[in-house]
């Protein structure tokens, strides 16, 4: 179950709810990688072993989900489990969106999502 920030949340709401047609609140997202719940904050980022968040290229909404549309790769250290993923609006720094729990943890210096593997969704 994805995991929503109060902004990623109330920039939602203000999507639904607008007078008038709203604003892409970012135009690029990146993903990052946790070694424990991110929460709503972004808690447990992962670093070291030349870790750095990735782009993160997205199909448009479909069925209330969207999913990634390149492949991933990301390199770490190797030496801590990944267990949850998330997305910021910057590749540093910035504001945390949403994340959610890998559907199993993951040690290794190199970890690679499929196109499609990562999927957001609003159920």
């Amino acid at each position: 179950m994805a995991r929503a920030s109060a902004t990623a949340e109330n920039k939602a709401l203000a999507g639904i709810f607008a007078a008038s047609a709203p604003t892409v609140s970012a135009t690029s997202h990146w993903v990052s990688l946790h070694t424990a719940d991110p929460g709503t904050t972004g808690a447990s980022e992962t670093s070291g072993g030349g870790y750095a968040r990735i782009q993160f290229s997205v199909g448009t909404p479909s069925g209330g989900s969207c999913s990634n549309t390149g492949t991933m790769t990301f390199t770490t250290a190797g030496t801590t489990a990944i267990t949850h993923i998330g997305t910021y609006d910057a590749v540093t720094a910035g504001n945390y969106e949403v994340g959610a729990a890998l559907a199993s943890s993951v040690t290794a210096v190199t970890i690679t999502f499929a196109v499609g593997a990562i999927s957001f969704s609003c159920s």
